[in-house]
C-alpha cells in the first residue's frame, strides 16, 4: 500500500467533511507519453485501488518555547473559526504541511482516465461542487457548474476548462 499527499482547496477540504466530496480530478500533465491513455488508470502517480491519500491543506499553529508545534495546537483553515483573532495564526500554505500535520487519510476505490469535459452530473456532485438534489441535476448546468469551478483551480496553469485535458478521475472514501 502506497500514501501519497493530494492538496485541496478549503472549500473542497469542508466538503470532504460533510461527506460530499468522494471524487477529485487530476490534470495528466503529458498524456502523450502513454500509449493508450484510457487504459492506463494503473499510471496513476497518485495511487491506485488501496492506496491511501493524506490531504494537505492550509493549517496554523502557535508555536511552542523553541518553535516546535503540538498537534493540539493546529488550526485549519477550511473550519473558517479562527479567521477573526487578531490574524494571530500564522497560516501555511497548505503545500508545506508535514504528514504529521494532516488530519484527513482518503482510501483510492477507484481510478479512471477521462477527458475532462465527460464528466457526469452525478459525478459532479461527488466532486463536492454541487448540493446533491434529489430530482436531479441538468447534466448540462451541473457541468457547466463544474467548468467554472474548474477554471477557478486550474485555468491559471494552463488547463482550463475549454481545453478538455486529460485527467484521473479519482474516487475515494474517507479513513476514520
Amino acid at each position: 500500500m502506497k500514501e501519497s499527499p493530494i492538496v485541496f482547496s478549503p472549500e473542497m477540504v469542508r466538503a470532504i467533511l460533510e461527506g460530499r466530496k468522494t471524487q477529485t480530478r487530476r490534470v495528466i500533465k503529458k498524456p502523450e507519453q502513454y500509449e493508450e491513455i484510457r487504459d492506463c488508470a494503473f499510471c496513476c502517480p497518485y495511487g491506485q485501488v488501496g492506496d491511501r491519500l493524506w490531504v494537505k491543506e492550509t493549517w496554523g499553529a502557535w508555536p511552542h518555547l523553541g518553535g516546535d508545534y503540538q498537534r493540539e495546537s493546529l488550526r485549519y483553515r477550511a473550519d473558517g473559526e479562527y479567521e477573526s483573532e487578531y490574524n494571530a495564526w500564522r497560516w501555511r500554505p497548505s503545500i508545506f504541511m508535514p504528514r504529521w500535520a494532516s488530519r484527513l487519510t482518503l482510501e483510492i476505490i477507484k481510478v479512471r482516465v477521462q477527458r475532462l469535459q465527460e464528466i457526469s452530473a452525478e459525478d459532479v456532485v461527488a466532486e463536492g461542487v454541487l448540493p446533491p438534489n434529489p430530482h436531479g441535476w441538468l447534466p448540462d448546468i451541473a457541468r457547466l457548474k463544474f467548468g467554472l469551478f474548474w477554471d477557478t483551480l486550474n485555468a491559471k496553469r494552463g488547463y482550463d476548462w475549454a481545453s478538455n485535458s486529460w485527467v484521473w478521475a479519482i474516487e475515494f472514501q474517507r479513513m476514520t
